[in-house]
């Protein structure tokens, strides 16, 4: 099972992803808040997936999300504010994965389960606000590597890119490989930060 938390301070909102969460037959739900400061008083053991809201009162932006990570929990932001600063600021602080409010149910599902399996997960829609990011990493991939690191960075486990690029398995981690020593990133939040900064998506 999977435990997942919300913190989110629109009450029709919060109800609505929380009924999604408890209606999965593979997620358990954790405490439901309104504040990064009440949820942190429910005192939930680290490793869950927390739904996090941006804009809320008190500890809010990329310190809400910085300190939900610092609890150890791995934060999804679904957040109304969708633009490039949200986003960058939000992955930097440690989110992974981030999702518009735009998303339905079965989004943010899939975005907590490839979360909780330790991937990261960012929607095409928002990884393409950020086109106008810096290309510094296109002089240094080849353009496998590119395409490879792109489906990283959308949450795509190795056997799914493997299967999209119509690649084996082993020469998914090859390529990981060389990204990883030409970057100098070596996790994968940390390779879809990278991917977004430099807009690879």
């Amino acid at each position: 099972m999977i435990r997942v938390g919300v913190i989110e301070d629109h009450p029709l909102y919060r109800a609505a992803v929380a009924r999604v969460l408890s209606e999965a037959e593979d997620i358990e739900l954790a405490p439901v808040a309104d504040s990064v400061p009440a949820f942190a008083a429910a005192r939930e053991p680290a490793g869950c997936v927390v739904v996090l809201d941006l804009k809320l009162r008190g500890v809010t932006d990329s310190a809400a999300v910085q300190k939900v990570v610092g609890m150890g929990h791995k934060v999804l932001v679904v957040s109304a504010h969708a633009g490039q600063e949200e986003v960058l600021g939000a992955i930097s602080a440690g989110a992974r994965g981030y999702l518009s409010k735009d998303a339905d149910g079965a989004d943010i599902l899939r975005a907590v389960r490839e979360i909780a399996a330790g991937s990261t997960y960012v929607s095409p829609a928002l990884a393409s606000f950020l086109l106008n990011s810096t290309r510094g990493a296109k002089s240094i991939l080849s353009e496998r590597e590119r395409q490879v690191l792109s489906l990283v960075a959308a949450g795509e486990r190795d056997a799914d890119i493997a299967e999209a690029m119509s690649i084996s398995v082993r020469t998914v981690r090859s390529y990981l490989e060389r990204i990883r020593d030409k970057t100098g990133r070596r996790r994968r939040p940390d390779l879809t930060r990278f991917a977004i900064e430099e807009g690879i998506t």
